[in-house]
């Protein structure tokens, strides 16, 4: 029969121990992981109607700033905008298009399986109530206002006359406009006309794409709903 030393007794037992307590940290890792909302990937799932008011606080890289929504003002965008927030779509979402004196506009998911979802489900129209001026927040389109789905702008000026082309705003930064202006804009207009990043190469690759080629860009970190 073999007898074992006491130090080998020692480091057998302490080498138990840190498996114990690998194996603890590594569930409770798995009990705490959050996992992703399942309309992420179906918009069906994210149709709640908007109450008539809404706060959403919109933490950055840049710093935080709050929206106002007024579902009185375009209900469809309300709507669209409240459902997104609520399922994370727009958590870790890049402002990939931001000029100066003109806006900022974010809302393609860092994830393409999502972004291709959503940016093929559109909402209809809203009649132009509110106008596109300093700090309102809109829907942008692909050509008309039935193309909306999650991609939308902040105004930094006065933008009025996108109204006659049905651009409808739906809320209004109330709080951290200074936050807004702040957001990177050194990479100007999207190529092909610009500089900045090329629309198609964010919807094919998402976030891989934007913080390989233009690590400078802010980004939501989370959106939330004040209730």
């Amino acid at each position: 029969m073999t007898t074992r030393s006491p130090a080998y007794k020692l480091a057998a037992a302490m080498s138990c121990s840190i498996l114990l307590i690998g194996f603890a940290f590594t569930a409770h890792a798995q009990e705490g992981t959050v996992k992703p909302n399942p309309a992420l990937l179906d918009p069906s799932l994210a149709q709640e109607k908007a109450p008539e008011t809404y706060r959403v606080e919109m933490e950055t890289t840049a710093g935080n700033f709050a929206i106002e929504v007024h579902r009185d003002w375009a209900p469809h965008g309300a709507d669209r905008f409240y459902n997104l927030v609520k399922i994370g779509y727009f958590n870790d979402v890049a402002f990939f298009r931001v000029i100066k004196g003109f806006m900022a506009q974010a809302g393609f998911n860092g994830n393409p399986a999502v972004s291709k979802v959503w940016l093929q489900s559109r909402i209809p129209a809203d009649p132009v109530k509110e106008s596109n001026t300093k700090g309102m927040v809109t829907f942008a389109m692909g050509g008309s206002p039935d193309t909306r789905s999650a991609q939308f702008f902040i105004n930094f000026g006065d933008n009025s006359y996108l109204d006659s082309s049905g651009f409808a705003p739906f809320g209004k930064v109330v709080e951290g406009f200074d936050v807004v202006k702040a957001l990177y804009s050194g990479y100007g207009e999207g190529a092909p006309n610009g500089k900045g990043p090329n629309q198609g190469e964010i919807f094919q690759r998402g976030n891989a794409y934007l913080k390989a080629d233009f690590p400078k860009l802010d980004y939501i970190v989370k959106a939330s709903i004040v209730e």
